[in-house]
């Protein structure tokens, strides 16, 4: 009997899931799950043992339960309780999110003007920066910290602080929305993600500064992507590359405008591999590879830390979003990112972890884990890709858990 005669529980999925028209990324925000799930349930890895997964399955699809699996024998099981391991049991940035709610300096509109010593605007800079030195460095915690004092203050000072320092305030002010944004983001926050980055484009044009435009472009397409609003983060991405593309061909271009440009092709490349088109993947990962090279060093314009060493980085990255774990391996292999921000050196090593993972190297994707938690521990533990990888990899070893993954799991709140 061949397999089309007999077909498994997760080739009878994908077969209704073409059915009804559906990708997997459709299938996977019907249920609320994400897409590297409904890939392993199709092939095989993801079992599906509870009669309330397999229910919702069944209603994404459009049909029974009896039709998704016709050989389930399964009884009716209680409500679950909530399972703890879909979330951190806390979020370094939740003061900055109630920080960032409402309006920033509203006594002011109703004359409240506190008269109270303003940092200069060299402390501010001085602030902003630091504040960037720790989202590099992935201290979400000090960051929020911060970020919740800052803010208000340079609020403040663009409507109240000296007339002659207003356009620099409001660049500065653009900066700190754009690192509250690529935080949230890492978080797992793109909501906020989205607000911090909107108020840094109106920062950036108020300040008559076009570039810095751009650069909060490229925070607001990241939350886009995390909310897997794809059409909204190819047009912001998009739009910056079709205003770029011809200024980068002139020969004065400067480099930091050519790098918002390849972090942007850098943007479209992530959007392509998770809507699986490998073409326009490897086309855009091949075009901010030529951008790298024309710039020629790792360079972190506008803390997007672009250069050759983080294209080949998300080369990995979009290799193991097409499903290219030999791929991504291979190009990691050759990858040297001891130059760049732990932040970054982090992601890319959660990202090998995931390309072991689909094939199924428990011990070497455990290990990468481990390497990356030691350098950037908060972003490990709240990272959704982080912790997605590390279900699978509990999934994959069913009663035997190796020790140094348990504890991992443990550190996680990851049952």
């Amino acid at each position: 009997m061949s397999d089309t005669d007999n077909p498994t529980a997760g080739q009878r999925v994908a077969e209704l899931r073409r059915k009804r028209g559906m990708s997997q990324r459709d299938l996977a925000a019907e249920m609320g799950r994400s897409e590297s799930w409904v890939s392993q349930v199709e092939r095989g890895i993801q079992p599906i043992e509870r009669l309330s997964v397999l229910q919702a399955l069944a209603d994404a699809l459009g049909v029974s339960v009896r039709e998704l699996r016709p050989e389930a024998e399964i009884a009716p099981e209680p409500e679950p309780e909530p399972e703890p391991e879909q979330q951190p049991q806390s979020n370094d940035l939740d003061g900055l999110r109630v920080a960032l709610t409402g309006h920033p300096t509203l006594g002011s509109l109703f004359g409240q003007i506190t008269a109270c010593p303003e940092p200069s605007l060299d402390d501010f800079s001085q602030r902003v920066d630091e504040l960037w030195d720790l989202a590099h460095a992935a201290s979400y915690a000090a960051l929020s910290d911060r970020l919740s004092k800052v803010l208000p203050q340079l609020e403040a000072a663009v409507r109240h602080g000296p007339e002659a320092e207003r356009s620099e305030l409001q660049a500065l002010l653009a900066r700190t929305y754009q690192v509250a944004a690529a935080s949230f983001v890492r978080q797992d926050e793109p909501d906020a993600a989205w607000v911090a980055a909107d108020r840094a484009l109106q920062a950036a044009e108020r300040a008559g500064q076009p570039l810095e435009v751009v650069a909060g472009l490229f925070r607001l397409a990241h939350a886009f992507i995390r909310q897997q609003r794809t059409d909204q983060a190819e047009q912001a991405a998009m739009s910056a590359i079709n205003v770029l593309t011809p200024r980068s061909q002139a020969d004065a271009s400067p480099p930091e405008e050519r790098s918002l440009l390849g972090a942007m092709h850098l943007v479209m490349a992530v959007i392509s591999a998770r809507e699986g088109d490998r073409s326009a993947t490897h086309a855009h990962i091949a075009e901010a590879r030529r951008i790298a090279a024309t710039n020629g060093v790792d360079r972190n314009d506008f803390d997007t830390e672009f250069g050759p060493t983080n294209v080949e980085i998300h080369a990995v990255s979009t290799a193991v979003d097409l499903g290219d774990a030999g791929m991504a391996l291979d190009v990691a292999e050759r990858i040297d990112p001891s130059g760049l921000s732990p932040e970054r050196q982090a992601r890319f090593l959660v990202d090998v972890a995931r390309a072991h993972a689909q094939r199924r190297h428990v011990g070497e994707a455990t290990a990468a884990l481990l390497e990356a938690e030691a350098m950037a521990p908060e972003q490990v533990h709240s990272h959704h890709l982080a912790r997605e990888v590390v279900r699978d990899l509990v999934q994959f070893s069913g009663h035997r858990v190796p020790e140094p993954l348990a504890g991992l799991a443990d550190r996680m709140a990851i049952a």
